[in-house]
């Protein structure tokens, strides 16, 4: 047997863009949420219904890494739930750049709708935290007006002061459920002290709940 290589190939992929307020055109916001592991655009953009009120755009891309949920073993039909998955450890980079650039043309398109006045708001929920604090960070995009962080800290990959330059002017808002089974105290602890090395002094939000959006929190973090 001969020596392995490995290389790499760009190739352009479709991106599956859910969105509420498709008749708004200058919104006063644009909310782009990213879902959580296992999660489908669809289903998540469900928990935002309560901000669809003429007034906003919300924007739920999917992750571009889709996967049969069931592990059964079997063949696998209609009856068996599919996820989605922003990365996993095997060839993260690769994975990170590809959804920055996903992301950033996901918002090059919805500016095209912005008046001056809009205000963009970035929500992650679970994985998707990561994945909206690394594309923020390392996003050719402005940086948005509010980065919401629910029900997880953020990586520890992202250079503090990169991170510290891109968020001077936004509001970031950490969100966790009382009863959240994934949260602990060590993590909420390194989830203030990566924060604090942005220079970034957050919003801290709880509601009553465990790992899942609360739709009746979300109003608390309107922008007044």
């Amino acid at each position: 047997m001969g020596r392995l290589t490995e290389s790499s190939l760009r190739v352009q992929r479709t991106g599956r863009v859910v969105s509420l307020g498709a008749e708004v055109t200058a919104p006063r916001e644009c909310w782009i949420v990213l879902h959580g592991y296992r999660q489908l655009a669809d289903r998540f953009l469900r928990r935002f219904a309560t901000l669809d009120d003429g007034t906003r755009r919300i924007v739920a891309p999917e992750a571009l890494n889709r996967f049969y949920v069931d592990e059964d073993g079997g063949p696998h039909g209609p009856e068996h739930r599919v996820g989605a998955s922003w990365m996993t450890r095997h060839r993260r980079e690769d994975d990170i750049a590809d959804y920055v650039h996903y992301l950033d043309r996901v918002a090059a398109v919805e500016s095209e709708r912005f008046s001056p006045a809009t205000r963009l708001v970035v929500l992650g929920f679970s994985q998707g935290v990561h994945t909206a604090v690394r594309w923020v960070v390392r996003s050719q995009r402005p940086a948005p007006h509010t980065l919401v962080l629910w029900g997880a800290g953020p990586p520890g990959d992202v250079e503090p002061a990169r991170a510290r330059a891109r968020l001077t002017s936004t509001r970031v808002v950490t969100v966790h459920g009382r009863t959240d089974r994934h949260r602990s105290p060590e993590g909420d602890r390194a989830a203030a002290e990566r924060i604090a090395e942005w220079g970034v002094e957050p919003e801290l939000v709880e509601h009553p709940g465990g790992h899942r959006i609360d739709p009746t929190c979300l109003e608390r973090l309107v922008a007044p």
